[in-house]
């Protein structure tokens, strides 16, 4: 019944494709880019893909942008995700120049400043996923070094995959996917994720469970708002290191709150996992030793959008 009222819809369409090739572009980082292309392939078998990834590095300026962006054309993605902080800055911008022009769909993955630039974005023709819950680093010399940086991205990325971001993030590119082998003319993203989308549509079915990680992904927007006044604000270190270090600690807090809620959903055999097949189908249990299921729920979602 699935396939049959999906072919029923199907309209502008374009030559379907046996494998998508998907490129990722990084600019800096924010919690959501260093396992981006691994949400996409798990277990590193999937069939229907073939993804290519590049960096700036740490930097943002816009010659590291036009360098990677020479680089990932060689690959000749389908469609492209470029991935950074603050899109309005240096780099990005000129990210989103050159993509304009190279009239190829691209879908920008950023954090909270991204919602200034949700109608540039649509005027250009961008899609886009904005996280308000990835949160600033504490970028300060004084208190930043190598291990920090390490344990603070840890406490995110924990918060962002118990709460539900990044299956939210996944689902969404993964739906392009699927309508590129289909053959259709894709509809990009255009999703920003708030402490209102892990309510409405995380996994958790414990409702303590689900409360944890709000409360979680809360956090992590309030650890951005003291980081923003510690890093551009605050100018005398007396002032600016406390709250850095106090941004981190609540990190920490964060990460933990997400772990609690997960063992709850653990202790009731209710966790839901959300494997891929190797032709990319979305697969879906909520038993530990049940093998997974084809997720309709989110084939129906898919043809919501269609």
């Amino acid at each position: 019944m699935l396939v049959f009222l999906y072919e029923s819809k199907i309209d502008h369409m374009v030559a379907p494709l046996e494998r998508v090739k998907v490129g990722v572009v990084k600019c800096g980082n924010i919690g959501t880019a260093p396992l981006l292309e691994l949400l996409l392939d798990e277990l590193a078998d999937r069939e229907d893909i073939q993804v290519q990834g590049i960096t700036t590095g740490a930097k943002m300026i816009s010659e590291g942008v036009e360098d990677a962006l020479t680089k990932i054309f060689e690959f000749n993605p389908n469609f492209l995700i470029f991935i950074s902080p603050n899109p309005a800055v240096q780099g990005p911008k000129r990210a989103r120049e050159i993509l304009s022009e190279k009239n190829l769909p691209t879908v920008f993955i950023s954090d909270a400043p991204g919602k200034r630039l949700k109608e540039e974005f649509e005027k250009q023709g961008f899609g886009y996923i904005i996280i308000t819950g990835d949160p600033l680093i504490g970028a300060r010399r004084e208190f930043l070094d190598p291990t920090e940086m390490a344990i603070f991205n840890a406490n995110i990325i924990k918060v962002l995959a118990i709460t539900g971001v990044y299956k939210l993030v996944f689902q969404e590119i993964d739906k392009v996917i699927h309508q590129y082998r289909k053959g259709l003319t894709p509809k990009l993203p255009a999703l920003v994720i708030d402490t209102n989308k892990i309510r409405d549509h995380s996994d958790f079915k414990n409702p303590y469970a689900k409360a944890k990680a709000m409360a979680a992904y809360e956090l992590t927007k309030r650890i951005a708002e003291i980081n923003v006044r510690a890093c551009f604000i605050e100018k005398e270190k007396e002032k600016y290191i406390p709250l850095v270090a106090c941004a981190h600690e609540i990190a920490q807090v964060a990460a933990r709150l997400a772990e609690e809620a997960r063992e709850i959903e653990k202790f009731n055999d209710s966790l839901v996992r959300r494997p891929h097949a190797k032709d990319g189908t979305p697969k879906v249990k909520e038993k530990l030793l049940l093998p997974p299921i084809l997720d309709e729920d989110a084939y129906r979602r898919w043809l919501e959008t269609l």
